[in-house]
C-alpha cells in the first residue's frame, strides 16, 4: 500500500510538472507569435529565440500554476491615456530602426537625432500591456537580445535612460574589484540621487504594489510566482527620455564591463559582469535595497554574464539595447 502511495505522489508531480511546462509553452508561443506581429522578425531570428527558451525549460512570464498578475493586460490598456497608441513614437522609430525603443542622448546639450544608441521602452518582450518575461539567466538575455539584431545594455547606458541624461562611460577600470568600482561610482552619484518620475522616491508611482507568493522561498520554479503588472501599466513611471519601468515589476540584468575590451556600447561580445539594476514588484511594501537611477548594486549572485549558469530567478529580467548606425 505505501509503495502504490508513494508511486501516485510521484505520478502526481510528474503530471503537475507535465501541465506546468505544457501551460507555460502555450503562453511563450503566444508571446512568440505577438514579438513576430510586433516586432517583425525574421523566421529565423523567431527560430533562435524559440531555441533559447527551449534550452531554458523555465524561462517565460511566470510558472502559470502560481503566477497571479495583480492587473490583466486589457486592464492596462484602458488605464493608458490615449490607449496602447500613445506609446508609439513614429520620431524615435526612425532614429532606432525599431518599434518601442528610445535615443539614448543628453537633453542639455543633444537632440534626439545625435544619439548613437538606443534602448527598449519596455523590459522584454518590449511590447506595452504585455507581461515581461523572467527566469532568465544574462547569457541567456544576451543571447536574445543578440537574436533580435540588438544587444544587451551596459550598466551606464540603463542609468542614462533613467535619469534622463546619456552621461559619458564612467567605470573606474584601475579600481581592481566590482566592490572597489562600485564603492567610487556611487560615491560620485550618491549626492544627486534622483528616480525616473523625479528627484525623491515615491510609493505608487511605479509597478512595485504587487504580493510575492505565499510560501515562496525566494528561488522555487513550483513556488514562487512571478506577480508582474504588465509592461507600461503605470504611465507616469517613466523617465525623460521616455523609457518605462526601471523601478518595479522585473529587476533586469546589465552588462558591467570591467575592461574597456567588455564593452557592449563599443562592440564587444565577450561582455564583463551581470549587474541587476532597478526594483521588483513588491518595493511599495519591502524595499531590499537603493533603486535610485544610477545607483548600482553590490555584486549578488555574480558572475560573467556569459557563463552558462549566471543566476535567474522569478522577479528578474532584461531590456537591450541597440547601436545607431
Amino acid at each position: 500500500m505505501r509503495i502504490w502511495a508513494i508511486a501516485l505522489s510521484v505520478g502526481l508531480a510528474a503530471f503537475a510538472v507535465a501541465a506546468e511546462a505544457q501551460s507555460l509553452a502555450q503562453n511563450n508561443e503566444a508571446m512568440f507569435q505577438q514579438i513576430a506581429r510586433v516586432h517583425r522578425v525574421t523566421g529565423a531570428q523567431l527560430g533562435r529565440i524559440k531555441e533559447i527558451f527551449a534550452r531554458s525549460g523555465i524561462m517565460g512570464q511566470g510558472n502559470p500554476a502560481v503566477t497571479r498578475h495583480p492587473l490583466s493586460p486589457a486592464q492596462c490598456a484602458a488605464r493608458v491615456p490615449g490607449g496602447l497608441e500613445a506609446y508609439n513614437n513614429p520620431r524615435f522609430e526612425k532614429i532606432c530602426g525599431n518599434k518601442y525603443m528610445a535615443p539614448l542622448y543628453d537633453p542639455r546639450t543633444q537632440q534626439p537625432e545625435d544619439a548613437t544608441a538606443c534602448i527598449d521602452m519596455f523590459e522584454f518582450p518590449n511590447i506595452p500591456c504585455t507581461y515581461p518575461v523572467t527566469w532568465v539567466r544574462a547569457i541567456e538575455a544576451a543571447q536574445i537580445c543578440s537574436a533580435m539584431g540588438k544587444r544587451l545594455c551596459d550598466a551606464h547606458e540603463w542609468e542614462g535612460a533613467c535619469a534622463g541624461a546619456l552621461e559619458p562611460p564612467d567605470y573606474p577600470f584601475g579600481a581592481g574589484s566590482v566592490a572597489a568600482m562600485r564603492s567610487i561610482h556611487n560615491g560620485r552619484y550618491g549626492g544627486s540621487k534622483s528616480w525616473a518620475y523625479g528627484p525623491n522616491f515615491r510609493t505608487g508611482i511605479c509597478a512595485q504594489a504587487s504580493t510575492k507568493s505565499p510560501g515562496c522561498n525566494g528561488g522555487d520554479f513550483r513556488a514562487c510566482g512571478t506577480n508582474t503588472y504588465p509592461s507600461g501599466s503605470f504611465p507616469g513611471c517613466v523617465s525623460r527620455l521616455g523609457v518605462y519601468d526601471q523601478h518595479g515589476n522585473a529587476a533586469e540584468h546589465m552588462n558591467l564591463p570591467m575592461n574597456p575590451s567588455q564593452m557592449s556600447s563599443r562592440g564587444s561580445t565577450q561582455l564583463g559582469v551581470t549587474e541587476m539594476k532597478g526594483s521588483w514588484f513588491i518595493w511599495d511594501s519591502y524595499r531590499a535595497h537603493e533603486d535610485w537611477c544610477r545607483w548600482r548594486a553590490p555584486f549578488w549572485h555574480g558572475g560573467p554574464v556569459m557563463a552558462p549558469h549566471s543566476h535567474h530567478n522569478y522577479h528578474l529580467g532584461f531590456r537591450c539595447c541597440s547601436t545607431v548606425k
